[in-house]
């Protein structure tokens, strides 16, 4: 017998494309959920072939000339990793009944309001044997090795001129992958709404439920807003499709690409959430009922579980259990942190070390991304140095090896990565017809915007290889890394076991005394990106840009005075309300100072 209640109130969330991307096999023993990118199949295949030495299992090499090598890549990975997580978690609950310190430090990582904590607190090796093995076959499970996919990484493949099938378009395939294996999880989709993708979801049986209303694999949905959530739930709704959780993140403080909303807090976001989920639980179920009808599939008469949880910026264990009392959260998630946990996470020594001397002005909103979206990341990477360098020498971008994001179609049918040699060095060529006709300032400002896209691809990716000493072919593109600007507060290296204490008040790893409220440090990147949005825009702002600006900053005003009254009837945060009420007073102050008006000439 086992429970379905979670050992953790935490999850890690995806991180890049390879600082996740074996924290299942890390962390799942001790009932860690985390979650896998699944995008990129090379660096999954070489994956494969490592943990498959590491713990001398059977290894088939799966080459790129097969058919649909790639989704049987993942597929094979995914199975690999729930092969090692099965053989590391029966190993670790033998442990647990052998050794008193092994019990004693997994108990010390528990909850403190798990009534599995308090049952094991009162058992003992030598006397209660029996009874702490039912605890464990009761209470303790894997978490869960789930998955995630980037919605607009799906572009279309081809066999030298040849388009080929939707069937082979990059996220399709890695659906496909996780859908054939053997896995019971979940898929996390972030970045919004891909109809194309959605509906490919219906052919696959296991994300129906079946004839006891169990869903076999999960589907959640990373989204910034309730509107969001209702209209991509509902889509899939019609199709007999479930959403089993909503990830809600914070708009732009959080690690990665930044979808900043228009001027909505995470607070009065997840306010609504806690208003309207009885709301978005019956219409989800009403819709699916009448399309699981229709498809003449079980349909289960009661509604399916629904969760709800968090990520983005939250940093000390007040801040969590704020979190999941007054919103009635289910998890939340700790990203960034774990990228200074080398039990949890796939980061190379230089990395994490620049990491963990980082401090506030070093994180900052980029534009680096070859999918025009803001980017958190960091100052000092290997990979910002290596561009500069190259730069200096007049040559342009990457060779752009993998092609995830060969998605711009102005210079080739097949595609361009706005990051790539070919597209960027095509781009400065018209530039230079612009050059005498352009102040050199505005010149140079044009072609930054050209060169400063860097290959998330390889970047992102090159993190894994390093740690594991797995070599890295074609040209060196360095690390990119994104963390959340949280992780500036995080300053040195922990263990699992004193980062997971001090998610729970039991431990505390931040010892900087200056680290903001995370509602405080979400408003503080939202009042100044909406400053900077406005001054870009005053001289020559349509009427449509300054409403919504001025809707943006309409909404901020409004999240402030919903802090102010929240934050005053809570009982936490005590201890530093009144600095907190002053601050939340300061920045609407600093808001109603900004005067934005229509250009008459516009």
């Amino acid at each position: 017998m086992t429970t379905n209640q979670s050992t953790h109130t935490f999850h890690i969330p995806v991180m890049g494309l390879a600082y996740t991307i074996d924290s299942p096999i890390r962390v799942a023993q001790y009932g860690i959920s985390s979650v896998i990118s699944i995008i990129d199949d090379e660096l999954i295949e070489k994956m494969a072939l490592f943990y498959s030495n590491k713990y001398q299992l059977a290894y088939k090499g799966i080459s790129n000339k097969i058919d649909d090598y790639r989704a049987k890549r993942i597929t094979n990975y995914l199975n690999l990793v729930q092969e090692i997580v099965n053989l590391k978690f029966q190993n670790f609950k033998q442990e647990l009944l052998e050794k008193k310190e092994v019990l004693q430090n997994f108990i010390s990582m528990l909850p403190n309001s798990s009534p599995f904590k308090k049952e094991l607190g009162l058992l003992s090796i030598d006397s209660d044997l029996d009874a702490l093995k039912k605890q464990l076959d009761v209470y303790l499970q894997p978490g869960s090795i789930d998955v995630n996919i980037m919605t607009k990484v799906d572009k279309d493949n081809y066999i030298k001129n040849e388009k080929l099938p939707l069937f082979y378009n990059d996220a399709h395939a890695s659906l496909r992958g996780f859908a054939e294996s053997n896995l019971s999880s979940s898929v996390v989709l972030s970045a919004g709404m891909n109809p194309r993708l959605y509906s490919y979801f219906e052919s696959f049986i296991d994300f129906f439920p079946d004839e006891n209303g169990q869903l076999k694999k999960k589907i959640i949905l990373k989204v910034s807003d309730f509107r969001s959530a209702m209209i991509q739930g509902n889509f899939l709704a019609k199709k007999g499709l479930w959403v089993s959780e909503y990830r809600i993140e914070s708009g732009l403080n959080c690690g990665g690409h930044a979808f900043a909303t228009d001027g909505y807090l995470l607070g009065p976001i997840l306010q609504e959430f806690k208003d309207r989920k009885e709301e978005l639980i019956q219409t989800a179920h009403e819709l699916m009922a009448k399309a699981l009808a229709q498809k003449e599939y079980d349909c289960p008469e009661n509604p399916l579980e629904l969760k709800i949880t968090v990520q983005g910026g939250v940093g000390t264990a007040e801040e969590h259990d704020f979190l999941l009392q007054q919103y009635n959260l289910d998890s939340i998630g700790w990203g960034s942190p774990f990228l200074l946990v080398p039990e949890a996470t796939s980061v190379d020594e230089e990395t994490r070390a620049l990491l963990a001397k980082s401090v506030e002005e070093d994180y900052y909103l980029s534009h680096i991304s070859p999918l025009g979206i803001p980017f958190n990341t960091l100052k000092g990477t290997t990979n910002e140095s290596l561009k500069t360098a190259r730069l200096q020498e007049n040559k342009w971008g990457s060779s752009c090896p993998k092609k995830f994001l060969a998605l711009s179609k102005e210079f080739s049918e097949q595609g361009l990565c706005m990051a790539s040699r070919k597209y960027q060095e095509a781009k400065i060529e018209a530039l230079e017809e612009q050059k005498d006709s352009v102040s050199e300032e505005k010149w140079n400002s044009l072609k930054n915007q050209i060169t400063e896209k860097s290959c998330l691809c390889v970047g992102l990716a090159n993190a894994a290889y390093l740690e594991n000493d797995i070599e890295i072919k074609g040209e060196e593109q360095g690390i990119v890394i994104c963390p959340g600007p949280n992780l500036a507060y995080f300053d040195k290296e922990v263990g699992l076991a004193q980062m997971v204490q001090h998610i729970y008040g039991n431990a505390n790893v931040i010892e900087n005394k200056n680290r903001p409220n995370v509602f405080v440090k979400e408003l503080k990147m939202y009042v100044d990106y909406l400053k900077k949005e406005w001054n870009e825009l005053a001289d020559n702002s349509s009427q449509a840009q300054t409403k919504k600006l001025q809707v943006f900053k309409q909404n901020l005003l409004e999240g402030i005075n919903y802090y102010s009254d929240t934050f005053d009837k809570t009982n936490f945060f005590k201890n530093e309300l009144n600095k907190i009420l002053s601050q939340l007073q300061d920045f609407k102050n600093e808001i109603l100072k900004i005067e934005m008006y229509q250009n008459e000439l516009v």
